[in-house]
């Protein structure tokens, strides 16, 4: 039997509560995180951080182009997301796509740690994704 393979892209949705207090600290380690998986995680298609308008919930936006993605994102953070634990209290991790379990094992293991929030999988069922833009098939192919 083969191992299955994991190709499919990953988009991985967290939200948590910030502490009270602790708003500048979890944006300056936003901003450390970033630029950190920016410079070592050249595959990680997009990686964004947001808190809402009354700066009590961080939310984390995610897209991996597969599973071994995420995998090695989970791996060289690790020492990353610990220093969230005494800012933040996690709500809730949501990936959407095909995670390998090693992936859904680091998860819960990151949810754990850093509050115990749920971790949830939701499996694509139907739709595309446009990573790329279209190629530009309209121009020059107009008969005169």
């Amino acid at each position: 039997m083969t191992e299955p393979i994991y190709t499919d892209p990953i988009y991985y949705v967290d939200r948590s509560d910030i502490h009270e207090g602790k708003v500048a600290e979890v944006k300056s380690g936003m901003r450390d995180l970033a630029a950190f998986a920016e410079e070592r995680e050249p595959q990680l298609i997009a990686y964004h951080f947001y808190i809402d308008e009354s700066e009590s919930t961080m939310t984390v936006l995610a897209v991996h182009p597969d599973s071994a993605s995420m995998e090695l994102h989970m791996e060289l953070g690790g020492p990353k997301f610990r220093a969230f634990g005494a800012l933040i209290r996690m709500r809730s991790i949501d990936v959407y796509g095909r995670p390998s379990p090693e992936v859904v094992t680091q998860l819960r293991q990151k949810a754990e740690m850093l509050g115990g929030g749920t971790v949830n999988f939701h499996t694509p069922q139907a739709g595309f994704s446009r990573l790329h833009p279209p190629r530009n098939t309209a121009q020059g192919s107009r008969a005169g």
